[in-house]
Formats: structure tokens, C-alpha cells, sequence
């Protein structure tokens, strides 16, 4: 892939002239290495539009539907592991990545409070409170 001149290198994030590309008596350009806010690289989102998906994903993440979080810290992994430097973007991605946690925390004591617990944890409201017999209680199975 060229831009203006120069050859990016998309296996290795390369940007700069090509070897032997410069004219007689011009000092080359050495190629620079060039990260991308997104995992897919130079495929990716510029620094603007990586800025409103990040705060995008951040606040519909509130929405009840926290794993946007989780899709906003995979999509925008360069920057949450610091290989990228985005003052703009690393706030929410990180923020993003706080909340997931104590997402995934609470959903996890939650599930193993009724998976542990139990009828000996709840006593005898535990048959109001799980869904596996509801069948039964509506009467829509054949065999009572």
C-alpha cells in the first residue's frame, strides 16, 4: 500500500520512503514505526473516529448491555496495553475495562450464590425463585 510517496508496511507497521527510492544526492527517509489505536491496524479507525467509538461503546455499555465494554476493550487492545499512545481514547477504553470486571464479578457471585446455595440458602421460597420448574407450575407438561 502507497500513500503520498511513502510504502506502508502492514505486517510490520512500517512508514517511510522505500529503500533506493530517493533521488541522487537526497538523503533517505528511514522508516518509522507506526502504531494504530485498533487491533486491526492500518485497516483501522483513525484517531477521531477511535475517540467517538471508544466513548460510544463506554456510555451504551450503561445501556444494560455491559459487554460492549468487553468488545471495546478487545477492539481497542493496543491502547489499553499501552502500545499506543491516545490521550483521548485511553480513558474510556480503560474505564471500559473497570467496568467489565465489576461486571463480570457481580454476575459470578450471583450465579454461584443460587448454584452453591441453593434450597439450603434460600429455603423454602427456592421454588419461587428458579425457573426450571416453571413448566410444571404452569402445568404445560403432560406428565403431572
Amino acid at each position: 500500500m502507497e500513500r503520498r510517496g511513502e510504502a506502508i508496511d502492514e505486517e510490520q507497521g512500517l512508514i517511510g520512503r522505500r529503500p533506493g527510492s530517493g533521488a541522487a544526492g537526497v538523503a533517505e527517509v528511514t522508516p518509522v514505526r507506526r502504531t494504530w489505536p485498533t487491533v486491526d491496524g492500518p485497516h483501522g479507525l483513525s484517531e477521531d473516529e477511535s475517540h467517538a467509538y471508544a466513548r460510544s461503546y463506554f456510555y451504551w455499555g450503561f445501556a444494560l448491555l455491559p459487554f460492549l465494554w468487553a468488545v471495546n476493550c478487545c477492539y481497542f487492545w493496543p491502547v489499553l496495553r499501552k502500545s499506543h499512545p491516545s490521550p483521548r481514547v485511553r480513558p474510556y477504553v480503560m474505564r471500559s475495562a473497570i467496568g467489565f470486571t465489576i461486571f463480570a464479578v457481580v454476575l459470578a457471585t450471583w450465579s454461584l450464590t443460587f448454584i452453591i446455595g441453593g434450597e439450603r440458602l434460600f429455603g423454602p421460597i427456592w421454588n419461587d425463585l428458579v425457573m426450571y420448574n416453571l413448566a410444571d407450575k404452569l402445568g404445560l407438561t403432560g406428565w403431572t
